[in-house]
């Protein structure tokens, strides 16, 4: 007979922790409900290497025939068309923005970083590109390699001696965590499982910043196939919850934009329409992922 398990996590990254058991959360100036933007900015090859890892949500794509122009050119059409719409509508809302990059959209397209630098964006890590994730499949150099190169690329051209992780298609392994601990990295922006931050038990310790997958525009509207009508409802109908919930204590939520999927002219009205009711609604704080990340350190520090 198998030997029964023990109660408890099936890792040792965090301890379990129910939300209400938890001390008060503030905001600055009392607000309720964090906010931040997540602006992905990525560069797909159009064949990646053979030992690539892709993102399963995507299956079907870029490998069913080769030259695969017609998923390449979708892509590729965020940062020719799509993005320049995203950005009228930021503008519009002056909404501050965590800007998701890739080093080969920073090394291929530095004049679109440099772009968001212009409007004071922050700039995170996002791996290499779109087509390779990291995964269990690397071994301790490639990975340490991968991390450490993503990392140089956007410290070089945006300036910051700190910078965050938000991984691309947030793929991980067992070692990830750790390592980007030891880079240095302000944030880590990878797992969903929480509306607040929270502390990683690595050496040195990492925040956790929980990016919500659930209402991310490529999950609701590429993978899950959503109307874009269907998506700004849900949105909408996630802060308006999440917002009742955090006058108890603060909450957070992530709106994570690709230029590919909302900057579609079909699309970008709903992403005018979400932003136009976040911005109508009472204490809500919107801000980077550095800020949330700074102002929660300050707030509950490692104990």
């Amino acid at each position: 007979m198998a030997e029964r398990r023990k109660p408890g996590m099936d890792h040792g990254l965090y301890p379990y922790s129910a939300l209400p058991t938890r001390p008060v959360l503030k905001w600055p100036d009392n607000k309720r409900l964090a906010v931040w933007v997540i602006l992905h900015l990525e560069h797909w090859p159009l064949q990646a290497p053979a030992a690539a890892v892709r993102d399963g949500r995507f299956r079907g794509e870029f490998g069913n025939f080769f030259p695969d122009y017609r998923t390449y050119s979708t892509r590729e059409y965020g940062n020719r068309v799509g993005i320049f719409r995203v950005l009228d509508v930021l503008d519009r809302y002056q909404v501050p923005v965590t800007v998701a990059a890739n080093a080969a959209m920073c090394r291929r397209r530095p004049q679109l970083i440099e772009a968001c630098l212009a409007r004071g964006y922050e700039i995170a890590a996002h791996g290499d590109d779109a087509a390779r994730m990291i995964s269990s499949r690397m071994s301790d150099r490639e990975e340490e390699d991968y991390i450490n190169t993503s990392l140089a690329e956007v410290r070089h051209i945006s300036g910051a001696a700190r910078v965050g992780w938000i991984g691309q298609d947030f793929g991980e392994s067992p070692r990830t965590p750790q390592l980007l601990a030891r880079a240095g990295v302000d944030y880590l922006g990878d797992w969903p499982n929480d509306d607040q931050p929270y502390w990683l038990n690595l050496d040195p310790p990492l925040l956790s910043l929980p990016y919500h997958v659930e209402w991310d525009d490529a999950t609701l509207m590429a993978v899950r196939q959503l109307t874009a009508t269907r998506y700004g409802q849900f949105v909408v109908e996630a802060a308006e919850r999440m917002h009742g919930e955090s006058a108890q204590s603060g909450r957070m939520m992530s709106l994570g934009l690709h230029p590919w999927v909302i900057g579609q002219p079909q699309r970008i009205r709903y992403l005018d329409n979400v932003l136009a009711h976040l911005r109508g609604m009472n204490e809500l704080w919107f801000a980077t992922a550095g800020d949330i990340a700074e102002f929660y350190r300050a707030q509950s520090p490692v104990v």
